[in-house]
């Protein structure tokens, strides 16, 4: 009987998020991810029974991986480096947040581990915010944010910044450049 190939943990979610950003949910199945590792579906079966755990696991490693870079912010003295920081992780894997949008997104299952993971995911959304409401106090002490706007409003539109889709005719340089100038000064010149 011929031995079975082992795969990483990171081919494993690489090519998890291939295939979500190439097929879709619907098109992202155990065949096609083993193929694609060189393993066979029973293979994947032993780690996970289905794929939206497999999904939702993912996304809860990367959802932790962007807390954990989000809350290094606290070491940046600085509140316009802090800015810059903050709009390169979030704006550095667009993509992240289109899958992360596909496993939120899932149907109610009897799957005990894909709805935790759903939960997790939620709450690690809320500790993101709660990382980035010492960047907005530390504006609004420095007087570089109006003061009249509301937090949750402020942390909601730098968030929503994630949306924003890249054209294929701008550089990511300039993108990036060109989103900070939108956020800092608006896009309307005064007369």
């Amino acid at each position: 009987m011929a031995r079975e190939r082992k795969f990483s943990t990171d081919a494993l979610y690489r090519e998890t998020k291939h295939i979500l950003l190439q097929d879709g949910y619907e098109g992202f199945t155990f065949g096609i991810l083993a193929s694609n590792l060189g393993v066979s579906r029973g293979a994947l079966y032993k780690y996970y029974d289905h794929k939206d755990d497999l999904i939702t696991d993912y996304m809860v490693y990367e959802t932790e991986q962007s807390v954990e870079k989000l809350k290094q912010i606290d070491a940046i003295i600085d509140f316009e480096d802090q800015f810059d920081y903050l709009l390169e992780v979030i704006l550095k894997d667009t993509d992240i947040h289109r899958i992360r949008q596909m496993a939120m997104n899932l149907p109610q299952t009897n799957h005990e581990k894909t709805e935790a993971n759903k939960q997790k995911i939620m709450d690690l959304h809320q500790t993101m915010y709660h990382s980035m409401q010492g960047f907005v106090d530390k504006g609004k002490r420095e007087s570089k944010l109006k003061q009249e706007l509301p937090n949750d409003l402020i942390i909601g539109f730098l968030f929503g910044t994630i949306d924003l889709p890249k054209p294929k005719s701008i550089a990511y340089f300039e993108w990036i450049k060109s989103i900070k100038e939108i956020i800092r000064h608006g896009m309307i010149t005064e007369k």
